[in-house]
């Protein structure tokens, strides 16, 4: 894997674990370029609904990093800027940058 997928890999597995009612896992494609935290909840209460989401989407398509989605009180961007990688190569998609057309 390289530093980028890497590093990715590492902030986005951060967002894994024990939740308050639940428990938070990581999924990602073959190679590393798509990873999403998938969040499912144990209800407390027989009655109480079910809850399964997902709270992170980020995806890597060449040197660039796009968050699709977060839903987190520490941002993604921020944990990612915090281990190197430069601000300028994320595009925050759920945010409204502009993302490069995959082709």
């Amino acid at each position: 894997m390289d530093s980028l997928k890497q590093t990715v890999y590492e902030v986005v597995a951060g967002y894994t674990g024990k939740a308050l009612n639940g428990y938070s896992y990581l999924t990602t494609n073959e190679d590393h370029t798509l990873l999403a935290v998938v969040d499912i909840e144990q209800p407390k209460a027989k009655r109480q609904p079910h809850y399964a989401g997902t709270s992170v989407i980020v995806r890597i398509i060449g040197s660039m990093v796009i968050i699709d989605r977060d839903q987190n009180d520490k941002l993604v961007v921020d944990a990612l800027v915090q281990a190197g990688i430069p601000r300028e190569q994320i595009i925050l998609a759920y945010a409204g940058e502009s993302v490069p057309e995959v082709v």
